[in-house]
């Protein structure tokens, strides 16, 4: 298993070396050892959540208050644009976002720190996305940005399909940075 760094100091890309053959692949999406190498505690993780969108579905993006949690994203089926936006208070690359093509093919994964916000959208017709998340889900903490958020300018791929209600209705980044004691957090 690679780890490359990003241009978001902490986003991590894990790509796997998927073993083919007639029957199909078998790959490893975690290793301890790989992510303990790599800065992450692999004893973090508290929980592990599956979605299923169809194509087009955007989710997010997402991000959570008070100390934030870590999630390791990969898409196990299907194929998702999946986002990262840097909201980490006093960071070089605040505001920043790095993009990448998840699949289920290759298996890769991002590493998401606390403080950034995450979100996708499905390419394909089903996309399975898995999450392992170093905190139980607490609702209060729960923020969400407008996926199109004009000052962020991310180029999601397909007009956006169905979402949630909370994510059709998400302020801009603008309207939340107080919520999230990013009030005069830029470089």
């Amino acid at each position: 298993m690679d780890v490359t760094t990003t241009a978001i100091p902490g986003v991590l890309h894990l790509t796997p070396t998927p073993h083919r053959d007639e029957r199909g692949f078998f790959s490893r999406t975690f290793d301890a050892d790989v992510v303990r190498a790599a800065g992450i505690d692999p004893g973090a993780f508290v929980q592990d959540s599956l979605s299923r969108s169809y194509r087009g579905v955007v989710r997010g993006l997402h991000v959570r208050s008070g100390r934030g949690e870590a999630k390791l994203v990969r898409c196990s089926a299907g194929r998702i644009y999946d986002v990262v936006v840097d909201l980490r208070a006093g960071s070089p690359t605040y505001r920043t976002w790095v993009s990448f093509i998840l699949d289920g093919d290759r298996q890769g994964s991002v590493y998401v720190p606390p403080g950034c916000a995450h979100g996708f959208q499905a390419l394909s017709e089903v996309a399975d996305t898995s999450y392992r998340i170093d905190r139980a889900h607490d609702p209060s903490e729960a923020v969400a940005i407008k996926f199109d958020d004009a000052e962020l300018a991310i180029p999601w791929p397909l007009p956006p399909g169905h979402m949630s209600e909370v994510d059709r209705v998400a302020p801009p980044l603008a309207a939340v940075e107080q919520r999230l004691g990013l009030v005069g957090a830029g470089t």
